[in-house]
């Protein structure tokens, strides 16, 4: 991957727990741990803050940044611009949306594509009033062929897919615009947050747990991570990384196949500091519908990228952990914590060049029992429901399990997110979710033939990666 740039700056992510005096590093949005060397600690500042200065400091941003650990950082040091953009918009009728997208874009290049709009004056007459250039579909080919045809169109080297019915102005762009600074990146998304003013039950819960609203910490996106796709109503990208563009033959999901197929070969990173606004679905059953219509992506997802969309992600340790929680026996307890142990002394002995390599591996298995817990809970009440169901009756141990998921699932998930809902009402409402996605989950597992989609995957990963010294960078 080329080198960055002078004068780049990254700064610690917030989620990245450091010990042995900031030596050992572990967390972040991929979870991973790190071991500096005295070379590259020295470049850290006490803020965090590592500027790309030598190849060494280039080299330790990049290990940083490709584990989650780190992320770039401006603050406000260097001016955004836009000027190398061109913004997509593939549109199906909606022209007061376009009128209201465009209205913020002045100056900028637009390419509008009517995927088969039923009223084509209307879309043409904005696209007039705004100096974008219309491109027409004769008849509706889907969003992804839009795209795809506006993907044509540019001939900038940067590209921005923007779907009609979000709100989004020149700054937020080129904001988004300086990530491809660093020339490993290729594709960029902000935080997508609701446009409706949050007096309806259902608006305020979108506000607070919207499924594209991919949370307040920035991330490197890739499967399995914190932050594992991005979401196609608004994504910069570099045009000569997209290939052919959408899949086509895809009317779900087509945006997460995109950003894994970009992310095999470049990153792809999600900056929330950036906000736009997109009109949620706030009635119940268009609401419903759309959960739905997201979980029969999943099968889709499945056949092209395999383990990737897996449900839940575990260590062999956590697993046989969470397996005997879930047996509720009598030896429950003590097998779980037989696993926990064995995997704290397997962690420590590769930790040994800390000051503390059991303090160290204690701080690690304790975020991946979080994350374990966490996983077991979503199968239970969200992927693995009509199973889970279909034990209720037969099972008290089961009825136990689905009780206290649900319950404590919603408490814990209405503490992080803080929502305008009380407990109660934001708990139903998750769990309405979670049985639309996953009643389409297993819609298009069924409908694919396969349960791929549906299987947890077991995954032991590396434990320490130690950063080069600057005597090995010379």
């Amino acid at each position: 991957m080329a080198d960055l740039p002078r004068g780049f700056r990254v700064r610690l992510a917030d989620d990245a727990h450091r010990c042995d005096d900031g030596r050992t590093l572990f967390g972040g949005s991929s979870g991973r741990l790190v071991h500096l060397r005295p070379a590259a600690l020295r470049r850290i500042d006490d803020a965090g803050v590592l500027a790309v200065e030598d190849p060494t400091s280039a080299r330790v941003a990049r290990m940083l940044l490709d584990r989650g650990l780190a992320h770039p950082w401006w603050n406000g040091s260097r001016p955004a611009t836009c000027g190398d953009v061109t913004v997509v918009v593939p549109v199906l009728d909606r022209p007061d949306a376009l009128d209201r997208l465009l209205g913020g874009l002045p100056g900028t290049t637009v390419v509008v594509v009517d995927d088969g709009s039923t009223d084509p004056a209307s879309i043409v007459e904005v696209c007039r009033r705004h100096a974008a250039r219309y491109v027409r579909h004769p008849e509706r080919r889907g969003p992804a062929a839009a795209r795809n045809t506006g993907l044509r169109t540019a001939t900038s080297p940067v590209v921005a897919f923007v779907d009609s019915d979000v709100v989004l102005d020149v700054q937020s762009l080129a904001a988004l615009r300086r990530h491809l600074e660093d020339p490993g990146v290729a594709l960029v998304a902000p935080r997508v947050l609701g446009l409706d003013d949050g007096r309806g039950v259902l608006a305020r819960y979108e506000a607070a747990r919207s499924s594209l609203d991919l949370g307040a910490s920035p991330a490197r996106v890739h499967p399995h991570g914190r932050v594992s796709y991005v979401p196609s109503a608004v994504l910069l990208a570099r045009r000569d990384a997209l290939g052919a563009g959408f899949d086509e033959s895809l009317e779900v999901a087509e945006d997460v196949d995109l950003v894994w197929r970009v992310a095999r070969d470049h990153d792809v990173r999600y900056d929330p500091s950036v906000v736009v606004r997109h009109e949620h679905r706030t009635t119940t059953r268009a609401w419903l519908s759309r959960k739905a219509f997201y979980g029969t992506g999943a099968a889709l997802l499945a056949a092209r990228h395999g383990e990737a969309v897996s449900p839940a992600v575990l260590a062999p340790w956590s697993a046989v952990a969470a397996g005997a929680l879930l047996a509720q026996r009598r030896w429950s307890i003590p097998v779980a914590l037989a696993a926990s142990a064995v995997a704290e002394v397997t962690l420590a002995r590769r930790l040994r060049g800390s000051d503390h390599p059991h303090r160290a591996a204690v701080a690690v298995l304790g975020v991946a029992l979080h994350a374990t817990l966490t996983q077991t809970t979503a199968l239970v009440v969200r992927h693995h429901w009509p199973l889970t169901a279909a034990l209720l009756p037969f099972s008290r141990r089961t009825r136990r399990v689905a009780l206290a998921a649900a319950v404590v699932d919603g408490v814990l998930d209405h503490r992080r997110v803080r929502p305008d809902l009380d407990v109660a009402r934001y708990t139903a409402l998750r769990r309405a979710e979670d049985l639309a996605y996953g009643a389409g989950l297993w819609a298009g597992c069924l409908r694919a033939r396969s349960p791929r989609a549906l299987l947890p995957v077991l995954r032991h990963r590396p434990a320490r990666t130690p950063i080069p010294s600057e005597r090995s960078q010379s």
